[in-house]
């Protein structure tokens, strides 16, 4: 098995075509369906179903992409160390962040890395806390900020903060940011919310267990930006992390405060590949994404936070 089967294979995975894959591999196209024929024949499977509307991966050909997606990141990795083992530092850095708190950090961590290591290109995706650690356990992410999930032997975590959860209202609530609002009456609202299973929903949920009481869902929506949408119609209140509703609380958009009485604070992580050598690049995306969010607590830019020591 050759490297440049593994190649022409993702590249017809990817596009889904012998034709597009060469032109992305700059070879020509009986290339490309040579070293499928030959990885074919070498595997004795047949990896891609062929017919007029292009190729597309059987199952056995599914499994064999994923763990090729691998081990030419493996290889990736093995280069930017070598040539990072010189002066200055290479590669390509994954970063995963929540979407709650990507419009604080992207822009401050990308301007860090880009200033001080110009040798790295990020690649920056976001998504909730279950798809951030799915993608880190798979390898598609080489670093993440991410949501507490339940421990995990594949993922190396460490604590950084702690945030407290808000209950977001309409505007003529009369919520105050310094009193907070009490849990039990946040409960006796219609809520829109996150359908379950999400990190938010199963905070909330476990929180009004612990006092006996229940949610009163109206409405479900997985979109942060449709829930407030909602709640400024005056269709619920809702609860999101104080940093995704700060400034439009500040604007009179809408009304929010700390959820108190008892409070529900989320814990983010930074959190790695345990199976998994950290490049020189990746460690130090980690410590700029570390030192960035010490920064931001420090300057009063993320509301709730507190630093776990």
């Amino acid at each position: 098995m050759e490297m440049r089967q593994l190649q022409a294979l993702l590249a017809v995975a990817d596009t889904g075509s012998v034709t597009r894959a060469a032109e992305l591999l700059h070879i020509v196209q009986p290339a490309v369906t040579r070293q499928i024929h030959n990885l074919e024949t070498e595997l004795g499977a047949t990896l891609f179903d062929r017919s007029r509307a292009g190729m597309r991966p059987t199952d056995i050909g599914l499994q064999v992409i994923e763990r090729a997606r691998r081990a030419l990141s493996e290889l990736d990795r093995a280069r930017e160390e070598a040539r990072s083992s010189g002066a200055g530092l290479y590669g390509i850095v994954t970063v995963g962040l929540l979407a709650s708190t990507a419009p604080l950090l992207a822009v401050p961590v990308v301007s860090a890395v880009t200033e001080r290591h110009p040798g790295v290109r990020l690649r920056v995706v976001t998504g909730y806390g279950g798809h951030l650690s799915r993608w880190l356990e798979a390898g598609d992410v080489d670093v993440a900020l991410t949501y507490n999930q339940p421990p995990a032997a594949a993922l190396d975590v460490k604590p950084l903060l702690e945030e407290d959860l808000w209950a977001v209202a309409p505007p003529s609530a009369g919520l105050v940011a310094a009193e907070g609002v009490d849990f039990r009456e946040l409960l006796q609202r219609p809520l829109v919310m996150p359908s379950a299973p999400h990190g938010i929903r199963s905070l909330v949920e476990g929180a009004a267990a612990r006092i006996g009481l229940s949610l009163d869902i109206a409405v479900e929506t997985n979109d942060a930006g449709v829930q407030m949408q909602l709640v400024q119609g005056g269709l619920g209140w809702t609860v999101l992390p104080g940093i995704m509703v700060a400034a439009e609380a500040a604007g009179g958009a809408l009304n929010a405060a700390p959820i108190v009485g008892p409070g529900i604070p989320r814990r983010i992580v930074l959190a790695k590949p345990a199976s998994v050598r950290s490049t020189s690049a990746v460690r130090m995306v980690a410590e700029i994404l570390e030192e960035t969010v010490l920064s931001l607590i420090d300057a009063g830019r993320w509301p709730s936070a507190r630093l776990i020591q």
